[in-house]
């Protein structure tokens, strides 16, 4: 090593190493930390429907009586009709009110709409205006699967607060928005 590259390596081990993305200020909404654990279940009543499209209201109702509804036992599920068939609505209401007593959670729809109202839920129950004025950094990876529509909730939640909202990790964001200045 010639004299110069030597310095070099001296001064940069003297040097700290500044963290610039815990000195920037970004706070890190992480939706994983959202997510609610439990086991997701889907009920398809397609297959209580005569040859797959018509619903007989006595055979349904004895599927209700006799149908081991505490399976369901804290479990989130969405409830739903694959067959392209005419359901009449109250067949989805009385698996609701059967589920309801085990049920920790249930839609109708599919398992995406699911998890989407389990966010909503819980996202629901935040208070946005602790963001005010703050850069937020929505972080894009996570471990759970998180429903586009939630990333868009997130956006309309935090938009009217922040200062700047940026998608991804603090070290490589990408920008979204910035508050003009007054």
């Amino acid at each position: 090593m010639n004299k110069a590259t030597l310095d070099n390596v001296e001064n940069a081990m003297e040097d700290p190493i500044i963290n610039r993305v815990v000195n920037s200020g970004l706070i890190t909404f992480n939706l994983e930390d959202y997510y609610q654990p439990g086991e997701r279940v889907v009920i398809d009543i397609r297959h209580q429907l005569f040859q797959e499209l018509i619903l007989k209201e006595k055979d349904f109702r004895d599927f209700i009586k006799q149908h081991d509804w505490s399976q369901y036992k804290n479990k989130y599920v969405a409830i739903t009709c694959t067959a392209d068939a005419i359901v009449p609505q109250w067949a989805f209401m009385l698996v609701a009110i059967a589920l309801a007593p085990y049920a920790k959670f249930f839609v109708f729809g599919t398992l995406e709409e699911l998890e989407t109202e389990i966010f909503r839920r819980t996202l629901g129950t935040i208070d946005w205006t602790q963001y005010q004025n703050a850069k937020i950094v929505v972080k894009g990876c996570s471990k759970v699967l998180v429903p586009a529509a939630i990333y868009i909730d997130v956006t309309r939640s935090l938009q009217p607060f922040a200062a700047s909202l940026m998608f991804g990790e603090p070290c490589s964001t990408v920008p979204l928005y910035k508050k003009p200045k007054s």
